[in-house]
């Protein structure tokens, strides 16, 4: 690889912009705002706001959002699903998976689902302040 491709690379990893950007997309595909662009100013301005007054970085997914997209990978009921659909689930979430420490056999139930999920807004704040 060419050294101006891997500082590009470098760039965007240590400002966690393809993280940001998949985020981005994921709220406008939820929201399907009718002026997208005007949605993504406002997104970005409450990231500056919270740059300013140390508040938390825009959360795309509340309670609601998670439990229905729980309900989605648990299609038969079962109160549970795979440790393979979970990180399917932070994929699809554009959420990074090289730390999920759960086994390939272990069963993640809503609530540590939700609990677990929530944790990468936290994860996102320091990379959201640098904008």
């Amino acid at each position: 690889m060419a050294a101006h491709e891997q500082q590009s690379g470098d760039y965007l990893r240590r400002h966690r912009l393809p993280e940001l950007l998949q985020r981005l997309g994921a709220l406008l595909l939820h929201h399907r705002p009718e002026s997208p662009r005007e949605f993504l100013i406002q997104v970005l301005e409450r990231v500056k706001a919270g740059k300013r007054d140390d508040s938390e970085y825009p959360y795309l997914m509340d309670e609601g959002n998670l439990e229905a997209m729980f309900s989605l990978l648990d299609v038969v009921g079962q109160g549970h699903i795979t440790a393979a659909q979970y990180r399917e689930a932070l994929k699809t979430l554009g959420l990074s998976t090289e730390d999920v420490q759960f086994e390939d056999d272990m069963n993640i139930t809503l609530d540590i689902f939700k609990e677990e999920v929530c944790i990468y807004p936290l994860s996102l704040q320091a990379s959201a302040r640098k904008l």
